[in-house]
């Protein structure tokens, strides 16, 4: 196992889990002074599109980069996920990346705002799923 490709996926898991957390804080608070850097990221907080079905987006963002996060921890820990972990892991980051790709377009062409943080968000989910698709590729598990 490339263990450079694992961690790299870990740890923007990690990142992703850190920044959906914030920006589900930022929205079930609507403190705006957690919108660092530019008033874009009110602009998005406050779309339609911020939530889905009532959730905050971020809240469900968290719960998929810790779904990954888990799968990816697993992996080394229980049999079955020792041979399906990254598979699960890739495709739920194959799931977050689509969606995420459906998100910025969103932001660039219908909210006309980019926030920074839903952009690292989509970077984080980018990286993970390009990782562990690379994993699997080679066959590794």
């Amino acid at each position: 196992m490339d263990k450079k490709l694992y961690w790299g996926a870990f740890a923007s898991a990690v990142a992703g889990l850190a920044v959906a957390i914030y920006m589900a804080i930022y929205k079930l608070t609507d403190n705006n002074a957690m919108c660092i850097g530019s008033g874009d990221c009110a602009t998005v907080n406050a779309s339609k599109y911020s939530e889905l079905y009532g959730i905050p987006l971020g809240v469900i963002g968290a719960v998929g980069f810790a779904g990954i996060l888990l799968m990816l921890w697993l992996e080394k820990r229980h049999p079955l996920f020792l041979e399906y972990g990254n598979m699960l892991a890739m495709g739920m980051s194959f799931a977050g990346f689509i969606y995420s790709i459906y998100l910025t377009y969103l932001e660039f062409f219908v909210i006309k705002a980019i926030c920074p943080f839903c952009v690292a968000s989509a970077v984080a989910i980018t990286l993970c799923f390009i990782l562990t698709f690379i994993r699997f590729a080679r066959g590794e598990n």
